[in-house]
C-alpha cells in the first residue's frame, strides 16, 4: 500500500500528540496525563487546561513521575507520561523497568523531542539511544510513528493495551503521508513500494525521505521494496523476512543511533530467519551538535540523497 500523495500539510508529532490527548479524553475516561514541567513544549498543556483533575505536573522529577504513573495504573487508570525522550529514558529508567515493566502495567511513555529534533539544544538534549533502551525492556511495546496521522491511532492502541508502551515523538513538522490510508495494525509493517532489488526499512521522521529516495532509485532502474515499520517491538518478522528473501539486500533508516534501534531490531530478526547483506542509515556511534534541524540530519547522513547512495553502495558492494 502506498500513500496517495505527499500531502502538503506539515504537522509535528508533538502537535498531533497534544490533539490526540484531547480527542481521546472522552473516549478513554480512565486516561490521565503526567508531565515534567514541559507541557507547553510537549503539547500536553491544552489537555491540562481542559481536564485539570486528570492532569499532573510533577515538576522536574521524571523518576517520581514514572513511579506515580505506576501507582495510578494499579488503581485502574491509564496514565500517559510525557516529557522529552532523553530525560524520560535517562532519568526514569529504573522506575520504568522495575515498577512499570516488571509488573506489566498499562502506562504509556510519550518521549517527545526525540532524535535530533531538539536540534538547537545540542547533545545534552538529543535522544539517540532511547529506542535501544526501551526495546530491551521486557513487556515494553515500542512505537515510532512515521507521520503525524499515525499518532492518534498509536496512542489509542496503547491506551487499550494491557502493558507498557513507548511512543516516540518528534518536535519538528513533517509531511503528512498517511492521512487517507487506514492505520496499520500494531506489530505489522506497511508496504509503501513493491520492488525486487533492495529493501529499505524505515521508521519515524525519515519516512518521507525514504519515499523520495525510492523514487530517485526507480529513475535509475533500481526497484525498492519499501517498508515502513512503526512498531519496532513486537516486530513483524514474517513480512520483514519475506522482503529480505526477495531482494537479498536490506538498508535500515532511522533518526537514532545505528546501535540498538531499528537497525539492530531488523538485524536480530533477519539473523535468525533470513540473513542478507545489510547497511544502516542513522547516527554513527558519536555525540552530535546544535544546529538547524534538517541540515543537522543531513550532516549525520539522514537525507533522501544519502539513503539512495547507501542503497546503491549496498548493492554494488556485493557485485
Amino acid at each position: 500500500m502506498s500513500p496517495t500523495n505527499l500531502a502538503p500539510a506539515m504537522i509535528s508529532g508533538r502537535d498531533a500528540f497534544g490533539q490526540a490527548l484531547l480527542d481521546l479524553a472522552s473516549i478513554v475516561p480512565e486516561m490521565v496525563v503526567l508531565d515534567a514541567d514541559v507541557s507547553s513544549s510537549t503539547k500536553t498543556l491544552a489537555f491540562g487546561q481542559k481536564y485539570p483533575a486528570r492532569f499532573f505536573n510533577v515538576g522536574v522529577a521524571e523518576a517520581n513521575m514514572a513511579d506515580i504513573a505506576g501507582g495510578l495504573a494499579t488503581c485502574g487508570l491509564r496514565p500517559v507520561v510525557s516529557t522529552f525522550a532523553l530525560f524520560l529514558v535517562g532519568k526514569a529508567m529504573d522506575q520504568i523497568r522495575n515498577v512499570t515493566c516488571y509488573n506489566n502495567l498499562p502506562v504509556v511513555f510519550a518521549g517527545g523531542y526525540s532524535g535530533l529534533s531538539d536540534s538547537y539544544d545540542g547533545a545534552s538534549h538529543q535522544s539517540l539511544a532511547d529506542v535501544a533502551m526501551m526495546r530491551a525492556l521486557p513487556n515494553m511495546t515500542v512505537v515510532v510513528p512515521g507521520d503525524a496521522s499515525q499518532v492518534r491511532p498509536a496512542l489509542e492502541q496503547a491506551l487499550r493495551r494491557d502493558g507498557p508502551t513507548y511512543l516516540r515523538l518528534g518536535r519538528n513538522p513533517g509531511p503528512v503521508l498517511f492521512a487517507d490510508t487506514p492505520p496499520v495494525a500494531e506489530g505489522k509493517i506497511r508496504k509503501l513500494r513493491d520492488g525486487k532489488d533492495v529493501t529499505i526499512a524505515v521508521c519515524g521522521f525519515p519516512t518521507y525521505m525514504a519515499l523520495a529516495a525510492a523514487e530517485s532509485l526507480a529513475r535509475q532502474g533500481v526497484e525498492v521494496d519499501l517498508l515502513e515499520i512503526a512498531t519496532l517491538k513486537p516486530l513483524d518478522h514474517e513480512a520483514l523476512a519475506a522482503s529480505a528473501r526477495k531482494t537479498g539486500y536490506v538498508l535500515t533508516v532511522e533518526e537514532h543511533s545505528v546501535i540498538g534501534g531499528l537497525g539492530g531490531a531488523v538485524a536480530e530478526s533477519l539473523g535468525r530467519r533470513a540473513p542478507v547483506r545489510m547497511d544502516f542509515v542513522g547516527v554513527q556511534d558519536r555525540f552530535t551538535e546544535s544546529g538547524d534541524y534538517l541540515p543537522l540530519l543531513a550532516k549525520y547522513g539522514i537525507s533522501a540523497e544519502h539513503i539512495a547512495e547507501r542503497a546503491l553502495g549496498l548493492i554494488a558492494a556485493a557485485r
